[in-house]
């Protein structure tokens, strides 16, 4: 059983909970994630950890409500438990000086880019991170990024925030006025398909997070699986993190589709 600590609600829909997990907060990485499950008969429910407080041991995760399970999870208050949190899961994030690192962040993809864009300013990287949302309502954590960013550029469709358009045009925005070493993209499969077909233009290596087609998170059950370079690989296990420009985005959207309702 793992303690809420606290929770914060980032829209209608999201929450942000800090839960008590002093074993898994000391070892996490970057790229690092856990299972969660609310109730003894609850659903797997991989997610990225956003943060780590070692010295409270504690772990920040964000969860959006889009079924059943993750209505149970947001619905618990501070003081309340989670039944299981187990991890750190999955291959952390390789961590390195490139030089400028361009960031991209959608939705609640900027959750588990946080870590990442703390980690790689910390190696001595220059970081520019991009945000991008349907709307304002939608963006999250943006002090925190700034906080370990050169420079943030905000991205919204409708213009209510930032610059209007979509994630793409800053990323080819920031490209086109200086050289960039490295894109690090993690949101929607939309999302990170045209970021890599951007990068792939310019040659510009780019890495991806595949986390939303995770389901069971140990391998057993092989929903997560993708095509990266011909291979099969298993997001719970190879990754989460792939060169984004050898997944096969059109196929995992399609499998991505299997879990609509």
């Amino acid at each position: 059983m793992n303690k809420i600590i606290s929770k914060e609600h980032f829209s209608e829909h999201v929450v942000k909970l800090v839960v008590e997990a002093p074993m898994i907060a000391h070892s996490r990485r970057p790229g690092h994630f856990v299972i969660v499950r609310a109730g003894e008969g609850g659903e797997r429910i991989p997610l990225t950890i956003a943060d780590a407080d070692t010295e409270r041991g504690t772990i920040t995760l964000i969860v959006q409500e889009v079924g059943v399970s993750t209505r149970k999870i947001c619905a618990l208050e501070p003081g309340e438990f989670l039944t299981d949190v187990v991890g750190p899961l999955g291959q952390a994030t390789r961590i390195e000086k490139v030089g400028t690192v361009v960031c991209c962040g959608g939705g609640v993809g900027v959750a588990p880019l946080l870590p990442i864009i703390k980690a790689m300013k910390e190696a001595g990287n220059r970081v520019i991170s991009i945000l991008a949302a349907r709307n304002a309502d939608l963006i999250i954590l943006e002090d925190e990024v700034a906080k370990y960013s050169d420079e943030v550029i905000v991205m919204t469709d409708d213009g209510s925030a930032g610059r209007k358009g979509l994630v793409t045009a800053g990323v080819e925005s920031v490209i086109e006025r200086e050289t960039v070493d490295l894109v690090v993209a993690i949101g929607p499969a939309v999302m990170m398909k045209f970021v890599a077909l951007t990068t792939k233009k310019y040659e510009v290596p780019t890495m991806c997070s595949l986390n939303t087609i995770m389901v069971d998170g140990t391998g057993m059950c092989g929903a997560c699986r993708v095509t990266v370079d011909g291979k099969t690989k298993f997001v719970c296990i190879d990754g989460p993190e792939f060169d984004a420009h050898k997944v096969d985005f059109d196929e995992m959207m399609m499998r991505l589709k299997s879990y609509s309702i």
